[in-house]
């Protein structure tokens, strides 16, 4: 019988149906601890349930998370299917940085390749942004926007120390802006994006469970 310890797991959060039908492709051979992709339902408050609930669970305590799914963009000349690596996600409750973030945007790169990778602040709203109100968060120094990932993080964080990291898809952004995610080509440029980046993330929580020099 090995007396090595289990590899941590990795809990991957998202919102929305859509989210969790692109992160459903799985690949053998899976590196690192087991994965588990968590939809845990829109918003903030919604997002702090389900992962707080989770990882109380003695399968998922001592899991890296990481938050996923789409976003909207902030600055100028963004456009739906970039790729967006948060090093740090804020709300008006704290903020939370992100661990492992040039790796990620090195193995995103790889995994999607000729797509934008941004990176930055990715603060969290209540609610769906539009128009102005983009300027305002811009002038935070944020990058993007969206509901659940502030709220995931800080959530994973204040039930014990593990590694955090958000990576978001734009799907739209000031000049592109959409109403509907399913019918609009930008929606649907994001959907194959975000279909697309699971090994990164894998590749991400391979590297934390390395030894370190």
């Amino acid at each position: 019988m090995s007396s090595q310890p289990a590899p941590a797991p990795l809990l991957i959060a998202c919102a929305l149906g859509i989210e969790q039908f692109a992160l459903r492709r799985r690949e053998r051979g899976v590196p690192g601890g087991p994965v588990t992709v968590l939809r845990t339902g829109m918003g903030p408050a919604a997002a702090e349930r389900s992962v707080t609930r989770m990882l109380a669970g003695p399968a998922l305590r001592d899991a890296a998370v990481l938050a996923t799914g789409f976003c909207a963009g902030l600055a100028p000349g963004m456009h739906p299917g970039d790729l967006v690596v948060a090093g740090e996600t804020r709300d008006p409750r704290g903020s939370v940085r992100c661990v492992g973030t040039e790796l990620l945007v090195k193995e995103l790169m790889r995994a999607v390749p000729g797509r934008t990778v941004h990176t930055g602040p990715l603060t969290g709203s209540d609610h769906v942004v539009r128009g102005q109100e983009r300027s305002g968060l811009l002038a935070t120094g944020a990058i993007a926007v969206d509901m659940e990932s502030a709220a995931t993080l800080l959530s994973a964080v204040r039930t014990g120390e593990r590694p955090v990291a958000a990576v978001r898809v734009v799907v739209d952004a000031p000049e592109h802006e959409l109403v509907r995610i399913g019918t609009v080509r930008g929606g649907i440029s994001a959907f194959r994006v975000l279909r697309s980046v699971l090994p990164a993330f894998y590749e991400w929580h391979r590297s934390l469970l390395l030894p370190r020099r």
